[in-house]
């Protein structure tokens, strides 16, 4: 076994264009265990190149993954609000029509296994409808769908496969029995929209137990952190995906670290639910129901973060609240033209630091969380910047804090001690 200061590193790119994904959830309530195995007993730190979405009009943070025998490059969409790892695949043998990269050639592997669907790695994925295990065939691979709460999906064969990490030393480090969804089906905008471009897959690191972080986390710590770099800074700077502890639990920004705690929705086990007591703008606490923010016994409502969603979405009391204090302190003139999908827009054409209202949420745990104005003041054209928050319209829906609304900080999630870290201090790499 490795000492506490084993980590894994992964450097993650960021992307420009506004797109989200909403309620998504899965049907896996299986209990976290580890489903992934290693015959290594040495591993150092190891770093994933930079590849960002930006050129591609994509608005996620992706990941650059090696999978495979010889290692095939794919971009993963980094995703907290989802479990499964999953990847686009080919099972052509002469791929001529496949442009490099464009999936993944599990033919071209030589270490590519499905699972057996009488395998209990099988029973940790939902199975497609309709769909049973012939106990009878040696060879009946395991079939899985897993959805997305806007109706996408993903479908194909649950597999293992190793991928391939470059170290700190230099050397390459293999890990072995990756447990991932090779997929041959992929429908929907979460996965195939105009948010999707450029991606093969998502790396889910949710708190289920195919999620990448939990496969991983028995054998680096049990948690992970990143930094989502501004998506408006051009070209895009290095973020990086962590998954461990660094040395002595030492990171830049770690004795700077705030802590709220994390909770578990047993209905929704996969997402990060953290507890918003409050929020204020410009100092001033806002008359909202505390109730607005509750998770109730129904598994209803409540807060999750969530990398794979681009803005944040709140209860629509709140939001309205919210919303009609910014137009009262905004000094700023309307944008001629209106920019749909958006209730503020501001034009600060020839004003070069424009003075937006500040905004903060009062955490679980006695912690604020303030971010700057950037963060949910988004540039949506030449000289406009957009509110970009939207309202929950049902009751039975979630906030979300979304990726634009964590840029800047350094967030590490720790399972163990079940709660959430964050920190303006801690973004250069470590």
């Amino acid at each position: 076994m490795r000492g506490e200061g084993d980590t894994w590193h992964m450097i993650i790119g960021c992307c420009q264009i506004l797109r989200w994904r909403f309620q998504r959830n899965t049907s896996n309530d299986a209990v976290a265990t580890p489903v992934l195995y290693f015959e290594e007993n040495v591993l150092c730190f190891n770093f994933i190149h930079l590849v960002s979405g930006a050129s591609t009009g994509s608005g996620q943070y992706f990941v650059d993954l090696r999978l495979g025998t010889p290692p095939q490059k794919l971009l993963l969409v980094a995703d907290t609000g989802s479990d499964l790892v999953w990847v686009k695949c080919s099972a052509c043998r002469n791929c001529t029509r496949h442009t490099p990269g464009s999936a993944f050639l599990a033919r071209h592997s030589t270490t590519f296994s499905p699972n057996h669907c009488y395998d209990s790695a099988c029973q940790l994925v939902p199975l497609p409808k309709h769909h049973r295990c012939n106990h009878a065939r040696l060879h009946s691979p395991c079939r899985y769908e897993y959805s997305y709460g806007d109706g996408s999906k993903t479908s194909g064969f649950f597999s293992k496969e190793t991928t391939t990490l470059n170290t700190s030393s230099g050397r390459e480090a293999k890990l072995k029995g990756i447990a991932f969804g090779c997929a041959f089906r992929i429908s929907g905008p979460s996965v195939s929209g105009a948010s999707f471009n450029g991606a093969h897959g998502v790396m889910g690191l949710g708190r289920g137990p195919i999620s990448l972080s939990s496969q991983l986390g028995h054998r680096f710590g049990n948690k992970f952190s990143y930094c989502l770099m501004d998506h408006d800074i051009s070209p895009s700077p290095t973020s990086y995906l962590l998954i461990g502890s660094t040395q002595n639990d030492v990171a830049p920004g770690k004795r700077r670290m705030r802590f709220t705690p994390l909770h578990i929705n047993p209905l929704s086990p996969t997402f990060y639910y953290i507890e918003i007591e409050s929020v204020s703008v410009d100092g001033i606490k806002l008359p909202i129901n505390p109730s607005v923010w509750a998770l109730d016994e129904l598994g209803n409502g409540g807060t999750i973060v969530d990398s794979g969603t681009t803005l944040t979405f709140l209860p629509e009391p709140a939001y309205l609240q919210i919303l009609t204090v910014i137009k009262r302190r905004v000094r700023l003139p309307s944008p001629a033209e209106p920019t749909p999908g958006f209730d503020l827009c501001v034009n600060v054409s020839e004003i070069e630091h424009p003075r937006l209202p500040k905004l903060s949420f009062k955490l679980g745990g006695d912690s604020v969380f303030s971010p700057p104005p950037r963060n949910y003041f988004v540039d949506t054209d030449e000289d406009v910047k957009c509110l970009a928050l939207q309202a929950v319209m049902t009751p039975s829906g979630f906030s979300v804090i979304g990726n634009l609304m964590q840029q800047g900080f350094l967030l590490e999630f720790d399972k163990d001690r079940t709660r959430l870290g964050f920190s303006r201090h801690g973004c250069a790499l470590p």
